[in-house]
């Protein structure tokens, strides 16, 4: 009996976590369906709907108490607050990279995401890397440098969305608040500046929200659904998972929005990005397989 309920609590975290990773995908086909609006007003109307929506499930769950917890903690406060500001910046780095066809280099600052994760544990936690993560960070590493180089430019964009969300990561991992929790106050302190200025678009008649139709104001609507629902996904797949098992879905996301880039939105594979890409694809392999045979795994706390 024991067997069969560990294995329906498997397949249930299995099916969780494939749905999380899945939407956080394909997220980039909804940004693509609002790509007639400037990335700052869909980032602000996404951080105001996303407080209203995480609100409205935390006020069913009967939690509402642990949103009032967390604001009475200043510690708390200015942690959440400062996730609040990397997330954001994540958001709005992503949302604009969908809207000027730059969907490649996001999703590979996505598959550096984990790496970067480890680099931030050794310098900032003084953890310790075995012999063949030393290798596959090396080796990522040098993908990153030869797309400098083929392009002729540092590659800010996917460097900056792997920085900004292991950063996040960081602080959320030091941060003991539950997920929905941590976003729901992370929105509520950031609500005043977004909500400010989509009133302020608003009033000056060039805000979509309400005035682009009801397609469009129901995509802006429903941003924080799509925002706040896989992370919830992400938290019972979580609980039902193992780390080392959650581990696997999580280059998921990133391969969609790869293959959304390439096969559907026609952005250009050229050979300088095979080269880099093939370099990040073979440290995660490598880093895989250390990382499954000593049973441990690094997870990120949330997605885009």
């Amino acid at each position: 009996m024991a067997r069969e309920e560990a294995r329906d609590l498997g397949l249930a975290g299995a099916g969780f976590a494939l749905a999380a990773y899945t939407v956080w995908g394909v997220m980039p086909a909804y940004w693509k369906a609002l790509a007639e609006i400037p990335p700052t007003e869909i980032l602000a109307n996404r951080v105001v709907w996303s407080l209203l929506f995480t609100l409205a499930v935390l006020a069913g769950l009967g939690r509402l108490r642990e949103v009032r917890e967390v604001l009475r903690d200043p510690r708390h406060r200015l942690a959440l607050f400062a996730s609040g500001v990397l997330i954001a910046v994540n958001w709005g780095i992503f949302i604009w990279a969908v809207s000027v066809n730059r969907l490649v280099e996001a999703s590979l600052g996505y598959y550096l995401n984990p790496l970067v994760n480890v680099g931030l544990g050794v310098v900032l936690l003084g953890e310790r890397l075995r012999r063949l993560q030393q290798i596959a960070i090396g080796i990522a590493a040098s993908g990153v440098i030869v797309l400098g180089l083929g392009s002729g430019a540092a590659p800010w964009l996917p460097l900056a969305l792997a920085a900004t969300f292991g950063l996040y990561g960081l602080v959320r991992k030091l941060t003991p608040v539950s997920s929905l929790s941590g976003l729901t106050v992370e929105t509520a302190l950031l609500t005043p500046l977004a909500l400010g200025y989509v009133l302020v678009l608003g009033y000056t008649g060039e805000g979509h929200l309400g005035n682009a139709g009801l397609r469009t104001s129901a995509l802006l609507i429903f941003s924080g659904v799509v925002t706040a629902l896989p992370l919830i996904w992400f938290a019972s797949a979580a609980k039902r998972l193992s780390f080392s098992t959650l581990g696997l879905f999580q280059y998921l996301a990133p391969t969609l929005s790869f293959l959304l880039a390439v096969a559907v939105y026609g952005e250009p594979f050229t050979p300088v990005r095979a080269v880099a890409f093939g370099c990040i694809w073979a440290a995660i392999a490598l880093y895989t397989a250390d990382s499954v045979r000593a049973s441990a795994w690094p997870v990120a706390d949330a997605g885009t």
